[in-house]
């Protein structure tokens, strides 16, 4: 049974810190993971982690030190017998040969084996023993994992709105794809499970935080997309088809004759994936523009008889 404090290369007085460094150091050099062809590296990485295990619990290291367990975290000498004996000689086990260990009666009706098991165990009450074991004896409390590592991830405005596949660099240089959620917006966050720190239990999760970018025309609004699509006078006066960009592809959108500018249009099924299956809008907002400077366009409002017809503010009290 190897002692922990020499496994782990630290003092006996080492500080639950250096114990922690020590321990961190020592598994990234024996991970089985970075030591497939050596077996050696295996054993050595179990053994220090049983190390790291028996250490890092206060209850098990002051029982260790106390001499009441090995360094597998098993008693030490049951029911205070060791040495040569009964009540032989080892060290806190109370006196030596002839005396009775503290805690036995060995008169009236029998021996009170409550205060043997809790002097042994560090119990109380009849409880369970502390230190990772089941009434002494059996499975141990589960390894601790790893830490958890924080990832940020930017991606672009089509590929949230398409939820197109993205590729993230861990802290160990590996690159894994991953797959937008229905419903991304910048503060999700995905959990990848088994990709952060390595530990005795496993390593930690990485939490991967996406900051979707902006884009030069579209905008979100929730689950829909807007889009302001400058049109020619000619095309609002007498209608027709135009282009119009998608997060997909570009589509052919109608415009209506005689379509003033601020007019909204709908396109269904173009917007973000939503946690249901189904996908929001694209409301595309018409612009006229106007040409500058075109004499023949001037000339020809000078003499439109019906300038000055209507008030298209007049619904504003105007």
């Amino acid at each position: 049974m190897a002692d922990p404090y020499k496994t782990l290369g630290v003092a006996r007085t080492a500080a639950e810190a250096d114990i922690k460094k020590a321990y961190r150091k020592l598994a990234k050099e024996l991970h089985p993971d970075r030591n497939r062809d050596n077996p050696k590296a295996a054993e050595r990485f179990s053994q220090v982690t049983n190390a790291y295990d028996l250490l890092s619990d206060k209850d098990k290291r002051a029982r260790f030190d106390r001499g009441e367990i090995d360094g597998d975290g098993n008693p030490a000498a049951p029911f205070g017998f060791g040495g040569g004996g009964p009540a032989g000689g080892r060290p806190g086990y109370g006196p030596g040969p002839g005396a009775r260990p503290q805690g036995f009666d060995f008169g009236g009706d029998g021996a009170d084996m409550s205060d043997i098991f809790e002097g042994l165990f560090g119990g109380g009450g009849g409880g369970a023993p502390r230190g990772g074991f089941q009434g002494g004896f059996g499975r141990r409390q589960p390894l601790p994992k790893g830490a958890d590592v924080q990832y940020r991830l930017q991606v672009s405005f089509t590929d949230a709105a398409t939820l197109a596949p993205q590729r993230v660099t861990l802290g160990d240089g590996k690159a894994i794809e991953v797959k937008l959620p229905a419903g991304v917006q910048s503060g999700t966050q995905m959990r990848l499970s088994g990709k952060g720190d390595p530990g005795p239990g496993g390593g930690g999760d990485a939490i991967v935080t996406i900051e979707i970018q902006p884009h030069r025309f579209f905008e979100r609004d929730g689950d829909d997309i807007r889009l302001n699509l400058p049109i020619s006078l000619a095309e609002a006066v007498l209608g027709g088809k135009v282009k119009a960009p998608t997060v997909d592809n570009p589509v052919m959108l109608t415009i209506p004759a005689g379509t003033s500018s601020g007019r909204v249009l709908r396109l269904k099924g173009k917007g973000f994936p939503r946690k249901g299956g189904e996908r929001g809008d694209q409301l595309v907002t018409l612009m006229v523009e106007l040409p500058a400077d075109d004499a023949a366009l001037r000339g020809f409002v000078e003499g439109w008889p019906g300038r000055d017809k209507g008030n298209p503010r007049a619904a504003m009290g105007v």
